[in-house]
This record gives C-alpha cells, structure tokens and sequence, in this order.
C-alpha cells in the first residue's frame, strides 16, 4: 500500500522540488522567493516519515552580486559525509544563469558557496542534477542548456561526466533530449538573444534513475507557467546513451488534470520509506497563485513509467 499524501503535501511555495534521502530522514530543496527576514534562498523541508514536512529555512546566502530571486533549481549529492549543492543564479540578465556549487557537511546545511561555474563554456545553463550510476559508481552531472540550431531551437536536457570530486566534467556535453514537438514550446515569437524566433521551445530539469537495467531520464517540457506543461522522458542502456526520447506525442509521464492541478513538472524521484518509488514535482493551484510541492506514487509499468496523482 503507498503512503497517503495530502497533496499538495506543504502550503508554502515550493518550485523544482528535489529531496535527498539520508540518515534515515528526507531533506526537500526547491526554489522560492528569498526569506525576507534571513536573505537565504532555497527553502528546506525535512521529514522523518516522508508525509509531514516542516520548515528547516533557507540553504543558502546569495553570492554578492546575484540576485536573490534569480537562483534557481537546488539539488544535493552526498559522498563520504560532504553534502554538495548544484544550483544556477544569475548575475544579470536571464541569459547570464550558469550552474554553481555550494557545499555543506549536513543536509540542513548552511552551504557555503565553492565559488567556481560548472561548466563556464557553455552559457546559460540551468537544472542541474546529479547522478551516481549504482552500477559503476560514476558521477554524472545532467542539466539543462541553449540550442540555437536546428528546426526546434530552444532549451534541451543534456549531460556531462564527472570526476570523483563531483565538480569537474571530464568530456563535452553530450545531449539527451531536445525540444521535438509543438508541446514543448514556450513561446511563439519570442525575442531572445537579440532576435525573435517563431517558436521557443523548452525541455528542462533533468532527473535520471536506474530501473531494471535501464536509465530513464524524466524531463518537463512546455512553459513553466502554462497549462501544457508536463513531464516526459527519454531511456538509454548507459547514461551517456544514445537516448530515445518517449515525449514526442506529449507528457506520457505526468500532466496536468483539468479542475484539480495546474502545469505540474520539474520533478525529483526518490525512494520512499515503504520501498515504493515517489515522483516529487510542484503544480500550480486552480488560481495560478503558486507552485506548491506533491508527492505521487511512480509506476513502472510495460509502456514505461507514469505519474497519477492523487489530490488530499
């Protein structure tokens, strides 16, 4: 039986959720409005039983120079008891985001900034998720970037190796889904990087697990504050593919459900406390007044995973 969650499971605003199991507790990370009274962004919600979630605060101090409502996406790896925080901000415009780290040795933190880009060639650069193969214990980093080429230009999903110290890439990207079909546009007639394109499209937040032998990446496409917006897929057999992509008809993993929830995507999955699977994501209110954070049972069935969620 999967544990009951009265969603959304937190009143607060809670975007791009992520949560990390460790030491017997879950932490969730997400991305909302600094804490006017602290200044520190990214709130944290901690949970024993992985159903009742309570404020731990914010994770982090901007950089100087950043703007607080400009960091976007946190998600956290753990090795030999060093938490490391992957997560973009911008120092100016939009297009100036890029992937920074900051580094904690508890998951409540406070992290403290590395002071180092991720992947300084690249641009703008978004959602970045870790990933430990738990088959050869490598470290990946997966994220989202710019593609200006090709009949669908836009934000696609891509991934990069990484070294044991979980911050230096060792080869170029390697792409793992790009923007494929009219669902995923973000805009029509967008102007960006100087010019107006007809279409921009948008592919974003990465989030990858190892099922039976295969590695399935989970992606949202569409606009953030749209109702299309939902969550696809792609699969390889190695994290550095070649991937398929699953999405090219639609969100076949979780979208939303007219008069109960809004754009849900931008997900996290994560083992729960009954051995089940969870997909962690946000989704609008009727009103449009917020992205809160859900919790619904992930199932793997013969035409590959998908989401139902279930309202409290």
């Amino acid at each position: 039986m999967k544990l009951p969650h009265p969603n959304p499971v937190h009143p607060d605003y809670m975007a791009d959720p992520f949560v990390l199991r460790h030491g017997g507790a879950y932490t969730a990370y997400g991305t909302a409005p600094a804490d006017p009274s602290t200044g520190r962004v990214f709130p944290m919600l901690r949970s024993t039983d992985f159903v009742n979630w309570t404020r731990l605060g914010g994770a982090l101090v901007p950089a100087p120079g950043a703007r607080g409502a400009a960091h976007w996406a946190p998600e956290v790896s753990e090795q030999d008891g060093l938490f490391i925080m992957y997560y973009s901000s911008a120092l100016g415009s939009e297009e100036s985001h890029r992937i920074r780290t900051a580094s904690a040795t508890s998951p409540a933190g406070p992290f403290t900034g590395i002071g180092r880009v991720l992947l300084p060639d690249e641009g703008f650069t978004i959602d970045a998720s870790p990933f430990r193969d738990p088959v050869t214990g490598r470290w990946y980093l997966f994220f989202a970037k710019d593609f200006l080429d090709g009949p669908r230009p836009g934000t696609g999903a891509a991934v990069v190796p990484l070294a044991d110290d979980r911050l230096t890439p060792l080869a170029p990207p390697v792409v793992v889904a790009r923007p494929s079909a009219d669902w995923q546009i973000y805009e029509r007639n967008r102007s960006h990087y100087g010019r107006e394109w007809p279409a921009w499209h948008t592919v974003e937040g990465p989030f990858t697990v190892h099922h039976d032998g295969r590695y399935y990446c989970f992606y949202s496409g569409g606009a953030w504050h749209g109702p299309q917006y939902g969550v696809a897929c792609a699969v390889a057999d190695s994290p550095l593919g070649p991937w398929t992509d699953l999405g090219a008809n639609g969100p076949n993993v979780l979208r939303g459900i007219p008069g109960r929830m809004i754009g849900p995507g931008h997900n996290s999955v994560v083992c729960g406390p009954d051995g089940c699977d969870y997909m962690v994501y946000h989704a609008w209110d009727l009103d449009m007044t917020a992205r809160r954070m859900w919790i619904s049972p992930l199932e793997w069935t013969p035409n590959g995973p998908k989401c139902t969620p279930e309202a409290g």
